[in-house]
């Protein structure tokens, strides 16, 4: 049988292994005080990664975005506005907030929120705009920013799928108030679990750390509501040579999405991902669309890939909006979303599979939908 060639995986090696071992001898697993630590090492290495004055680390990429929404300040009776085709943490953030998630449609291209659809949500309840960055694309977020500060709204990026993409030459983040990153396992880079906050905003950013570690201004005594959120040593030692390592996995992705996009350019059955001038793919993930057909003929190709050993993927088959518990927030219909929900399905581009790997992939789907 066939070894299965995985949507994604972590590329762990030696390096990763010393920097753990180190953190595991000196006894000291996590800290409060980031000084001097793995921590405090990993969120100076990444501000400057992201061209961001502060990195404030978390333990996942949701505690990130909820750090985000708290220390601007949005609570019950506010609203926030995002897409419903993106993984749940987006949405389940803002729901923790006591916030109301106002869902809206995407660009059928991109698959990211259309800035027309933002504008035409904005209410007098609304307090941010959470824009993702989708499949490793940025989102509009120049158009965002103008729109943002037409209305008087925060912006929050979701970058957790974006490491190593660029939009008009920057590093996602550069049009956002507060920029929110996963190194969960799957990622273009990983910590296992954990993520990142950075900001330009030195009172922002000392608010997360306090809500990071119990609201605690001081040992023991906490000034606000906070959580714990803080991120282990372990972690922090990962993070520091996986982002070291960044350029070379982004370049690989991109390599390998170059290949299929030429080998898949004659499949009349498949619309292919885009990168529109001015933004640099991340390649987080390789989505294509069936033209025709929909989620039954969607899951058959899926199906028929998988049993030859292709680890495709058909991610948020079921959009946010769609699903029991957030039901309750919006009766609004989104086409663009509903519909791409049912056609999209996603190819293994990560820099662990090999060029051969890469040929047959194509060359399988290729023959599935012949």
């Amino acid at each position: 049988m066939r070894k299965t060639i995985p949507i994604n995986m972590p590329l762990i090696d030696e390096r990763e292994i010393a920097r753990v071992t180190r953190v595991l001898k000196s006894g000291v697993l996590t800290t409060r005080v980031t000084s001097g630590s793995m921590v405090g090492r990993f969120e100076n290495a990444f501000s400057k990664f992201a061209k961001a004055k502060h990195a404030v680390a978390v333990n996942s990429g949701t505690a990130a975005l909820h750090t985000a929404l708290l220390t601007i300040g949005v609570k019950t009776g506010d609203e926030v506005i995002l897409p419903s085709f993106t993984f749940i943490s987006t949405a389940e953030a803002v729901a923790l907030t006591g916030a109301r998630p106002v869902f809206v449609d995407i660009n059928p291209q991109t698959y990211n929120v259309d800035p027309e659809k933002i504008e035409e949500a904005v209410a007098p309840k609304t307090r941010a705009i959470i824009p993702v960055d989708l499949y490793g694309l940025s989102a509009e977020m120049k158009a965002i920013r103008e729109l943002a500060e037409k209305h008087g709204l925060a912006v929050i990026e979701d970058a957790a799928q974006a490491h190593g993409a660029t939009y008009l030459g920057k590093p996602p983040g550069c049009f956002a108030d507060l920029t929110c990153w996963s190194f969960y396992a799957s990622k273009n880079m990983t910590t296992g679990e954990g993520g990142m906050i950075t900001t330009n905003g030195e009172e922002w950013a000392e608010t997360m750390r306090f809500i990071r570690s119990h609201g605690e201004k001081e040992e023991y005594v906490s000034s606000m509501l906070g959580h714990n959120y803080r991120m282990p040593e372990m972690e922090a030692a990962l993070g520091i040579v996986q982002l070291q390592k960044l350029p070379a996995f982004v370049e690989k992705r991109r390599r390998n999405a170059r290949f299929l996009t030429k080998k898949l350019s004659e499949v009349e059955r498949l619309q292919l991902p885009v990168e529109p001038r001015g933004f640099r793919h991340g390649w987080y993930l390789y989505t294509v669309r069936l033209r025709d057909g929909g989620k039954t003929e969607r899951d058959r190709v899926v199906r028929e890939l998988r049993n030859r050993g292709v680890g495709v993927a058909a991610y948020y088959r079921v959009p946010i909006h769609l699903m029991p518990y957030y039901r309750q927030f919006s009766r609004r219909r989104l086409p663009e979303t509903e519909k791409a929900s049912e056609q999209v399905f996603s190819l293994p581009v990560h820099p662990g599979v090999a060029p051969k790997e890469i040929h047959y992939v194509a060359g399988s789907v290729a023959r599935v939908l012949k």
